[in-house]
């Protein structure tokens, strides 16, 4: 393609997926399939790699992150990003009406719902977005225009060439991409985000915007905070009206009001619907709607005058408990959930709601057949508070001493409130545990991701981990967008798996406590899985850097029948049980390194791998037991904590001369 011709079909593509994006996200509909919509957009990514000075701002690639950054640079608010005054009374709400009208009679308010996310400032120079910014502290906060732009509801180039406008919004996850991410961290074995407020807000600050553009955020835009040309504008209302029309996403249901009254009431009305909403609100926002009058009123030290956020009670009621279900989740912990008669909270009715954990219950003294109090933590989760009336005729509720899903006995860990079942072929933990076992530090089995794995656990080809060594061509041809090449290659790293060393299949065994650094020392100890199958609590313990807790852990899941049967099908597989890792020498005997920063000569597992081959441990975090730090460029806090400490710090040019 000659740069005539590449230039002609950057501005079509560009054009026609931007219209793309602004239907689907602006007006729900979409003129083109999913897979038009792929196809089209892998085009673009590679004229723009092969024409790279053809990339326009607006270009939609932008959405699918660009490379990672290791700092949030500073940005100064021109125009201050106020917070607002909370009111929790229909009374605190007139306070504030009778003090705006005692210097307006006339004015009108604007009333909205208040979105729970994370507040966002969109800069935008000739109708094209220049830096999108956090509010911080409200004067200072910081640079995220690279993930912003990851966020399909942001629109990167406005429907009119503004001179310069830049707008306030609110970045939110929807309830069906929060429980998209919840579900995906619970196969990963990850931290799981509380509530989509804290899930927008880690996910805008990821450093690498690839991240972001993978976690579905959305934008309401709700206020201009300055501009230079384009329409005027004299009210709040009429601002609103301007930014739908410019291409941005405005929070539905607002309205406006000549009275306090009014007000009230779209209060309640926003109040009693809230939970039909697909996004989380914690309030409504009440603004005076003439730009004018805002001026004159002015703002305290903290927060503007003509302007007040309503904040919902949490609702409270009592229902009868009806049962208690456990359920067992994708990492085996037995969760409780209490079963009780329907109640209405925020505006949805509720039967079912979290216990917590068996302490809780044990705590509260909770029995079926009693009243308890009910309430949506936030608006968002349903929750037991605790027992009104007790029954008296049911004991109080006994945890399970086995496994609902397997019939397995559960135990408890030291230190842990959780309630835990350590079968490894408990089927309520099986897609979990396949992904673990498949992942990059364990067996690696390229290919095998939780797609393809979910599509094998359903079509009931396999159900533990040793199926993976047994399944051959027809079973994996006949699955979705699995190719015969597809398949070959598949299987030829399933096979290429069984060569593993040693550390990566105690690691894939997914013990509790076990990571990859433990399972290398094990590995390194023992040499052999016979030897660690084999092995005491004490023997275990005499390793440095193994606890009671991992000791205990390891010991009880290595005694379960079911983990022993499926190490000796892997051996009869012909899975390697013996460690392949050889120390050069122990020059590093004692050491413990922490790696920070860009590396340029190594990648950090490489180095990770140096270091253990001369005996040495890599660690993740600087502490007054770290002997040396490898700092590499742009090194952060860590390498700050090692000059405070008084820690070695060396060049990898050093770190070269140490493994020579």
């Amino acid at each position: 393609m000659d740069f005539t011709s590449a230039e002609k079909r950057v501005n079509e593509l560009t054009d026609i997926l931007n219209d793309c994006i602004d239907k689907y996200y602006m007006g729900n509909e979409s003129d083109v399939s999913d897979y038009d919509y792929d196809m089209m957009m892998r085009e673009l990514s590679a004229i723009e790699e092969n024409f790279p000075q053809l990339l326009r701002a607006d270009s939609p690639t932008h959405r699918v992150g660009g490379s990672s950054d290791n700092t949030f640079e500073s940005v100064v608010h021109t125009v201050r990003m106020e917070s607002l005054q909370d009111a929790f009374s229909v009374e605190e709400l007139e306070a504030f009406d009778s003090r705006v009208k005692k210097q307006f009679p006339d004015a009108q308010y604007v009333v909205e719902p208040k979105i729970d996310g994370l507040s966002c400032s969109l800069e935008y120079r000739d109708g094209v977005l220049v830096r999108a910014s956090t509010r911080g502290d409200g004067d200072v906060g910081e640079d995220v225009t690279a993930n912003v732009k990851t966020i399909r509801s942001v629109p990167l180039k406005l429907k009119e060439a503004v001179p310069f406008i830049e707008v306030r919004g609110e970045v939110y996850m929807s309830h069906a991409s929060f429980d998209e991410l919840v579900a995906q961290q619970e196969l990963n074995d990850e931290k799981t985000f509380k509530n989509p407020r804290n899930a927008a807000s880690g996910s805008l600050r990821q450093k690498n915007p690839k991240i972001t553009a993978g976690r579905k955020l959305d934008i309401f835009v709700f206020n201009i905070q300055q501009k230079d040309g384009g329409k005027e504008v004299k009210t709040h209302w009429e601002s609103l009206k301007y930014l739908e029309e410019l291409g941005f996403s405005t929070v539905g249901g607002y309205a406006l009001c000549d009275t306090m009254a009014q007000v009230v009431e779209k209060i309640n009305d926003i109040g009693n619907n809230r939970g039909r909403l697909e996004y989380d609100i914690d309030g409504a926002v009440i603004k005076t709607n003439d730009f004018e009058m805002r001026r004159v009123m002015g703002s305290t030290a903290k927060f503007p005058k003509w302007a007040v956020a309503f904040k919902y009670p949490p609702e409270e009621k009592p229902t009868k408990l009806l049962d208690i279900d456990i359920q067992v989740g994708r990492t085996g912990v037995l969760t409780p959930t209490a079963i009780f008669e329907p109640v209405t909270l925020a505006g949805t009715t509720v039967s079912r709601a979290t216990l917590n954990n068996a302490d809780f219950i044990s705590d509260k003294g909770i029995a079926i057949g009693d009243t308890i109090i009910v309430r949506k933590a936030g608006d968002i989760i349903p929750e037991v508070l605790g027992v009104k009336e007790h029954n008296g005729e049911n004991p109080v509720y006994e945890y399970p001493c086995e496994c609902p899903a397997c019939g397995s006995r559960v135990v408890r860990e030291q230190g842990e409130v959780a309630i835990r079942c350590l079968n490894p072929d408990c089927p309520a933990q099986l897609l979990r545990k396949l992904i673990h076992f498949c992942s990059r530090d364990a067996m690696d089995i390229e290919g095998l991701g939780s797609a393809v794995l979910e599509q094998l656990v359903n079509e009931r080809l396999i159900a533990k981990a040793s199926d993976i060594y047994r399944l051959n061509p027809m079973d994996l041809v006949s699955l979705e967008r699995m190719g015969e090449k597809s398949t070959f290659n598949l299987l030829d790293a399933i096979e290429k798996s069984k060569g593993n060393d040693l550390f990566k299949l105690i690691f894939a065994l997914g013990v509790h406590h076990i990571g990859l650094k433990a399972a290398k020392l094990l590995a390194n100890h023992f040499g052999t899985m016979d030897a660690l199958l084999d092995a005491t609590k004490e023997e275990i313990m005499e390793i440095d850097g193994m606890g009671d807790v991992s000791a205990d852990t390891l010991i009880t899941t290595l005694s379960l029948p079911a983990t022993r049967s499926m190490i000796e099908e892997l051996k009869a597989l012909g899975l390697n049980m013996n460690n392949l890792t050889e120390v050069e020498d122990n020059r590093f005997e004692g050491m413990t390194f922490v790696l920070t920063g860009t590396l340029q000569q190594f990648g950090r597992r490489e180095a990770q791998e140096i270091i253990e081959k001369f005996g040495g441990k890599a660690s993740g975090s600087v502490s007054a037991k770290t002997s040396i730090v490898l700092a590499g460029e742009n090194a952060g806090s860590k390498l700050k904590k090692a000059n405070d400490l008084g820690i070695k710090v060396i060049t990898e040019d050093e770190f070269n001369e140490m493994i020579k």
